[in-house]
């Protein structure tokens, strides 16, 4: 299969590769659509054929459910059996965006999508190229990183071609992702209601419209089985091996001064600007932004560990930080990446 990438820059001028995207989505086959988060293999998330696809496309494990995308806020009523009032209010609030929310399905949505269970979770995203390829197919889009089941995920139409280049016909390039890291996952069939995967948005944003929200007890310790299936799995691996450094700018920069010296295999560090000064010339320093920026972390951190695959390191130390704010969704990628090789310095 030959694996077509249509850049989508200018609404107008491109319609016509969102009407090609929405009809092949519409005839059971995979696009891969830009989102604010990272790309997503869509598929028509109302046939467990095309869902399936995915499934076998990604190597994903079978009890890994899918998230299904919808253009509008109405298109929610054929999907879940109920929508809490609280809930909407939230959702008037943080939609589109990177939060996907779990409810109870309905009958429409097929077992496939759900991994067998009774409930199914659902994203607006606010990527415009997203909301009309999804708003053309007329069908809400299951869409999944659009990537190897493992490796980090995609937030680029390049980073999908490398990964699922002759396994899908189309891309849709809408540039890079601006946030970087996957959504904030929230389940509300019961209370309290429970954040499952931390993603842009954190327990203090929600509970701005909801009375008491609560982090899954498995995001707290790795030894705790997570309530999402997931979860469980290995994600966001580069393939060299890694660890992931925390604390003051000083402890930083003498580990790195250190390891640095004391090493002859070809590393990749992945620093804040504050702390590359300390790199020798022959370093490979990959940044990370400006720490008083943590949105830029997020940004960059995926394309980084990618970056380091195709530089062909040996061992990769990442910086990290404190688990407040986007940090903890952050802090979840890096350990899970990083196989939980976390050191304190």
């Amino acid at each position: 299969m030959e694996t077509e990438i249509l850049k989508v820059d200018n609404l107008k001028s491109n319609y016509k590769y969102i009407e090609k995207a929405a009809d092949l989505i519409r005839k059971d086959e995979l696009v891969a659509i830009p989102t604010e988060t990272v790309y997503g293999l869509g598929a028509n998330g109302l046939s467990s054929e095309a869902c399936k696809k995915i499934f076998e496309v990604k190597g994903r494990p079978q009890d890994n459910p899918l998230i299904l995308h919808i253009s509008e806020i109405g298109e929610l009523d054929n999907l879940i059996l109920e929508l809490p009032e609280d809930v909407k209010i939230l959702l008037e609030n943080l939609w589109p965006g990177p939060l996907t929310v779990i409810f109870n399905k309905s009958k429409i949505v097929p077992l496939v999508v759900t991994a067998g269970g009774k409930t199914v979770a659902i994203r607006m995203p606010s990527h415009i190229v997203a909301r009309k390829i999804i708003k053309a197919s007329k069908v809400p889009v299951a869409a999944p990183s659009a990537n190897i089941s493992g490796r980090p995920s995609p937030t680029t139409a390049n980073d999908v071609y490398e990964d699922l280049k002759g396994k899908i016909p189309l891309i849709i390039d809408g540039g890079q992702s601006s946030i970087g890291i996957e959504s904030t996952v929230l389940d509300v069939t019961e209370k309290p209601y429970t954040i499952l995967r931390p993603g842009f948005y954190d327990k203090d944003d929600l509970e701005e419209y909801l009375a008491e929200v609560v982090y899954d007890n498995s995001l707290l310790s790795k030894d705790i089985i997570p309530k999402s299936p997931g979860q469980k799995y290995k994600h966001y691996a580069p393939k060299a091996s890694m660890e992931v450094i925390i604390g003051d700018n000083k402890g930083v920069k003498d580990y790195i001064n250190n390891y640095s010296k004391n090493t002859n295999r070809k590393i990749a560090y992945l620093l804040f600007e504050e702390n590359s000064s300390v790199l020798k010339e022959h370093d490979i320093f990959l940044s990370l932004g400006s720490k008083d920026r943590l949105n830029e972390m997020a940004h960059n951190l995926f394309r980084n560990l990618r970056l380091a695959d195709k530089l062909k390191v040996e061992h990769i130390i990442c910086e990290g930080i404190e688990e407040k704010g986007i940090g903890i969704g952050i802090m979840n990628r890096l350990k899970k990446s990083s196989s939980y090789n976390i050191r304190r310095v």
